[in-house]
């Protein structure tokens, strides 16, 4: 590949994005522009935003600028420059721009193959990502990402495992046996999982997910208190009996806090191979209900699909064994979702530039919400 061309750079950077009225110049978000060996060009654009695909409306504007030159656009790569929490000198996790707690009140709804499947496209969209397991009770990180081998120290810290480009950490990686119980008190509880944040080389991410235990425990009131996060995604399942329990955690987050980012509602209904009908087995509405009660949205709604069973115990998510599956085709849309509200939440807070990986000035990037 040739080195950025001026030229070329100045003429796509004239481009206006249709509706906006702005050009690429004017918006900063044009990252470089090559010629490859086979006469298109490339585009980097830079995004403040993880997306599946770029913006389409980008697309538009460049082609309309090479056309007249007989250029033709290939390919539009994303540098990602995502905005950050507010961090404070004692974080444990400094180089971490944006901490999610994933979360439920209830054990069961799927908490965790939500949390993986998130962090995983979060990870295929050009974000970098940490997960870390702090369910210290059931971990199940090593299944769910199919991981035997254990951490080592480089003698400074831990090194997390790496797999599927996710940077990752859990209890379950330091026990001989899968079915071996953990019996630890209080005490030891918060020691592990802050040493977990403190000692483990996350490096710098764009997002650290943690999966936290079910229910309104000591380990939910320790991160309040010692991690700035971002805040919470709920995950739940539409029948009373699980709500009744997952209102209690928004409750916690509400007393403590810990801003609610979002609902996810999971096992929402069951299609039919056969038929094609859509059932809900588990009721319906009871993920906006808890939505309504959080004053946060409704993110999405994700089926009852064997596929992610079949691939979680297989030890590899959907959203990377099939990534262009239906159900993965959700968990993307949840991802953006996400990150446009973790977005939203930092500006809000004051957090209006983003960090940029080139070295360069920070800025303020434009965003079009998904």
């Amino acid at each position: 590949m040739q080195k950025d061309q001026p030229r070329l750079l100045e003429l796509i950077s004239a481009g206006v994005l249709p509706e906006s009225g702005h050009s690429l110049a004017e918006l900063g978000i044009l990252a470089g522009a090559t010629t490859e060996s086979d006469g298109t060009v490339t585009v980097t654009i830079r995004e403040a935003l993880p997306r599946r695909s770029p913006d389409p409306r980008l697309r538009a504007a460049i082609e309309a600028q090479l056309r007249p030159q007989n250029l033709v656009l290939g390919k539009i790569q994303t540098s990602l420059e995502t905005t950050a929490r507010q961090i404070s000198e004692d974080d444990p996790v400094p180089e971490v721009h944006n901490v999610i707690l994933v979360m439920s009140g209830k054990g069961g709804v799927g908490k965790s193959t939500v949390c993986a499947n998130l962090a995983v496209a979060l990870s295929q969209m050009g974000a970098r990502v940490g997960l870390l397991d702090a369910d210290i009770y059931g971990p199940s990180v090593p299944t769910l990402f199919g991981v035997q081998s254990q951490p080592v120290s480089d003698g400074e810290g831990i090194l997390p495992i790496e797999r599927f480009g996710i940077k990752l950490m859990s209890i379950g990686f330091l026990l001989e046996d899968s079915r071996s119980a953990v019996i630890w008190r209080g005490p030891m509880l918060h020691g592990a999982l802050l040493q977990f944040l403190k000692d483990v080389k996350w490096g710098k991410l764009d997002y650290l997910l943690l999966d936290l235990p079910p229910g309104t425990g000591d380990i939910a009131l320790t991160l309040s208190q010692r991690i700035a996060a971002n805040g919470a995604v709920v995950v739940t399942t539409p029948q009373e009996v699980a709500l009744q329990d997952v209102y209690k955690a928004v409750a916690m987050n509400n007393k403590v806090g810990i801003t609610n980012l979002g609902v996810i509602e999971n096992q929402s209904y069951f299609v039919c191979s056969a038929c094609g009908t859509q059932h809900d087995i588990y009721g319906s509405g009871g993920g906006q209900k808890v939505a309504d009660m959080s004053g946060a949205p409704l993110l999405g709604q994700l089926p009852m699909d064997p596929l992610v069973q079949k691939c979680s115990d297989a030890g590899t998510p959907v959203v990377m064994a099939v990534p262009d599956s239906e159900v993965s085709g959700k968990y993307f849309a949840l991802a953006e979702r996400l990150a446009a509200r973790v977005d939203e939440e930092n500006r809000s807070a004051g957090a209006d530039l983003v960090i940029d990986r080139s070295g360069g000035q920070n800025r303020h990037l434009p965003v079009a919400r998904p």
